[in-house]
């Protein structure tokens, strides 16, 4: 095909595009606009704000935006966009969740069509964010630049993402419906908890994926199982749709609680749901399907048709080398696989950023990396091809956003959700108890120790990913002495392919003390080569229940055991009404 056909193909495409977020962002205001003015009620207008990713908070008055960032990649000039969005409608701040997303809170429902257009503006939709639909396709944040994998996974992330955007078929299933691709060995985006799971091998020279599928957390966790060992890349968008067709119609509609996808493998069993997605993908190739796109508009996913040469860091001022320096290139710092140039990650604690980080990232990633980042399921921002020579500058430009703290991805780099910060369902406030388990393990200088992960959600629903920490907890509460008290249950021995073990729920001012007395038990009895899940296995449940047993009804309760972390008032148990797949 000529390059000009081309190129207009690519114009269309874009045009289509943007008519069709332009029209869906104006047709949300009149709908908006008919609710403040008492034409729709509250449970009218519900799904109408969910299907563009406006979720209500526990705060009246005020709504939660989530963005997706398609495959977690992000361009310069997204990311100052998103900068934009935060200071004009979030009080200057974002969130990065477990999921590649970028939250704003505390949105006054007015603000929130402005809002959307400021951010299709680069190309970046909230539509299908949240509500029973196709979620944020995730991908490897290292696509691309990891040394072991078979191929860069990120077009075929993209390609799907834009498939399923904005269809019939996907914006109103039985529940939420997860994607994930993965290109490295080490699996860090966790294909095994996603209803589909892809990972990328080459067999006899083609590219594909194998397919997992029926993962999940949430309340019941479930290990995905395997659906196919190899299809070819090119038939990806075929195989998930035949898959979202047979949700779509066996899916538990009358009960959410029920109504993933693992629940209907649960019922039905696997080899039915092996069957009879197979029967839709063999009519999807009689009769036709969602077709994968040929291409994706310029910035969807962080695609750019031609990417800007790589920074090279010469501007940015100079800093001496310090042990700060030192410790933060040996734990933020990895080889990447073309040469000269460093995969860097950047810990944004429990995924906050500001507006004015936000903006110092994007210049960072024009000034010494590829005019772009990636976010990571750990909520961290990873820069790829930033030149070896330029780490210095790059540290030195880190410390100036307040953003340069070293042992990212390793314990004291603790994985929240917002909790009862802002959310309806959260129990707890997770955050405030991620802060303080950060620094009651930022200690610890065992690598053995230093390699665990803490996951905290401030309710059983798992957005904190609990399930798969080394060291889990999620929020609940109790009564002592008849005051409500907030509560955890902690989990130990979690990986992203085992869920961790309850063991029992624990006072969140005395969770710190649980984890530092499992801790000096682990450094001073596992077994050389141990891991902590076969430490935990070993010793079992019964074990660590006596270990923190007196902890969890203390008989001399202090006045700030009721209450929450970062609280200075007493703990009540307030629930909002849950909008997960209202």
């Amino acid at each position: 095909m000529a390059t000009a056909d081309v190129l207009n193909q690519q114009q269309v495409l874009e045009q289509e595009y943007d008519s069709t977020v332009r029209a869906d962002i104006e047709l949300f205001r009149s709908q908006a606009q008919d609710f403040l003015a008492g034409k729709l009620t509250a449970d009218e207008f519900r799904p109408f704000r969910l299907r563009r990713g406006i979720y209500g908070q526990r705060q009246e008055g005020v709504q939660m935006i989530r963005t997706k960032i398609p495959g977690g990649q992000l361009t310069s000039g997204q990311m100052r966009q998103l900068a934009a969005v935060a200071d004009f409608c979030a009080n200057g701040k974002g969130h990065l969740t477990t999921r590649q997303n970028m939250q704003y809170h505390f949105v006054p429902l007015t603000q929130v069509p402005d809002a959307l257009h400021m951010l299709a503006d680069g190309r970046l939709t909230t539509r299908e964010a949240c509500y029973n639909t196709v979620r944020n396709v995730t991908a490897c944040p290292l696509a691309g630049v990891h040394a072991e994998e078979p191929f860069d996974v990120r077009p075929y992330a993209r390609r799907l993402a834009l498939a399923f955007l904005h269809r019939e078929l996907t914006d109103s299933l039985p529940r939420k419906f997860k994607v994930a691709f993965s290109g490295c060995p080490e699996d860090c985006i966790a294909t095994a908890i996603n209803d589909v799971g892809l990972r990328a091998i080459i067999r006899d020279g083609v590219k594909g994926f194998s397919m997992t599928v029926a993962g999940g957390l949430g309340p019941l966790p479930v290990e995905a199982k395997l659906l196919h060992e190899f299809i070819p890349a090119e038939d990806v968008v075929r195989r998930v749709e035949a898959l979202i067709r047979v949700f779509n119609v066996h899916g538990n509609r009358k009960d959410k609680n029920k109504a993933r996808l693992k629940f209907v493998m649960r019922a039905r069993g696997f080899d039915w749901l092996r069957d009879t997605v197979e029967e839709q993908y063999q009519d999807i190739l009689a009769n036709g399907g969602i077709p994968m796109p040929d291409a994706v508009p310029e910035n969807f996913g962080g695609f750019q048709p031609v990417p800007p040469p790589p920074g090279t860091g010469e501007m940015l001022p100079m800093f001496d080398v310090s042990p700060e320096f030192n410790a933060w290139r040996e734990t933020n710092v990895r080889p990447q696989k073309q040469s000269g140039y460093a995969i860097v990650t950047v810990m944004t604690p429990q995924g906050n950023l500001t507006g004015d980080q936000m903006r110092g990232l994007a210049s960072l990633a024009d000034q010494a990396s590829e005019g772009a980042m990636r976010v990571t399921m750990a909520q961290n921002i990873v820069f790829a091809y930033v030149p070896v020579g330029a780490l210095q500058r790059v540290y030195g430009a880190l410390t100036r956003l307040g953003l340069a703290k070293d042992r990212a991805d390793e314990i004291s780099d603790v994985v929240t959700c917002p909790g009862a910060y802002s959310c309806n369902l959260a129990l707890t406030k997770s955050m405030g108890l991620g802060d303080a388990l950060a620094a009651t393990v930022r200690k610890y200088d065992d690598p053995s120790i230093r390699n665990l992960q803490i996951r905290i959600s401030g309710c059983p629903n798992s957005c904190g990913q609990h399930w798969i920490g080394d060291l889990g907890f999620y929020g609940n509460s109790r009564k002592i002495d008849g005051k409500e008290v907030p509560y955890y249950l902690m989990l130990l021995g979690g990986g992203q392919h085992e869920f961790g073990l309850a063991v029992q729920s624990l006072p969140a001012r005395l969770a710190p003390i649980a984890v530092e007395r499992i801790l000096d038990h682990y450094q001073a009895n596992h077994q050389v080569g141990e891991s902590f899940r076969a430490y935990v296995m070993r010793h079992k449940v019964a074990f660590f229940k006596e270990l923190t047993a007196d902890l969890v009804k203390p008989a001399n309760a202090d006045p700030e055991l009721y209450q929450d972390w970062g609280d200075d008032v007493a703990f009540s148990l307030k629930l909002g009404r849950g909008e997960c797949a209202a």
